[in-house]
């Protein structure tokens, strides 16, 4: 018979408190560590309040992080962004501060980049209904607008001809 680690409420808390304080974390994220902790239900609301209290938890925060560092260094469009938000349970006001964060020089920057680099990588590729496609794939992958995607592939058939 396996036995399992229990924990007291004061030792959930220092040890949410590491898990929020090394990286920004969703309630979701915690509601789930606790569960795995195999704590009950009273117990993680308990900790997560104590979470809350002490600013180890703050949604508006792990958002705005989150929307900063998945643009970065994934380079995704908003619209991944806020459906990977939402995955988290994130509310549609925090979500619309998250995408504050990015400017819309560095998006319109960093999406022309991105379609310039697969661009480079599809450069043997002779059929161009191919290259179209893959590059409009790739792109919208990322969660890149659609009307931002399809106006560069215009582009390229221009390019191309």
């Amino acid at each position: 018979m396996q036995t399992h680690k229990t924990y007291t409420i004061e030792e959930a808390k220092r040890r949410l408190e590491r898990y929020c304080a090394y990286q920004e974390r969703c309630h979701k994220e915690v509601q789930k560590k606790l569960r795995e902790l195999r704590m009950i239900p009273d117990a993680i609301d308990l900790v997560i309040h104590h979470l809350l209290q002490h600013n180890f938890l703050n949604e508006t925060r792990f958002a705005q992080a989150f929307a900063r560092g998945k643009f970065r260094t994934k380079k995704w469009g908003r619209q991944r962004i806020v459906r990977e938000l939402k995955f988290r349970d994130i509310s549609k006001y925090n979500i619309t501060l998250a995408l504050k964060e990015i400017s819309e020089s560095d998006y319109q920057k960093t999406f022309h980049e991105l379609a310039e680099k697969r661009l480079r990588q599809l450069e043997n590729e002779t059929n161009l209904q191919k290259k179209k496609k893959k590059l409009a794939d790739y792109l919208l992958y990322r969660g890149w607008e659609s009307s931002l995607v399809w106006e560069r592939v215009r582009e390229v058939v221009n390019i191309d001809i």
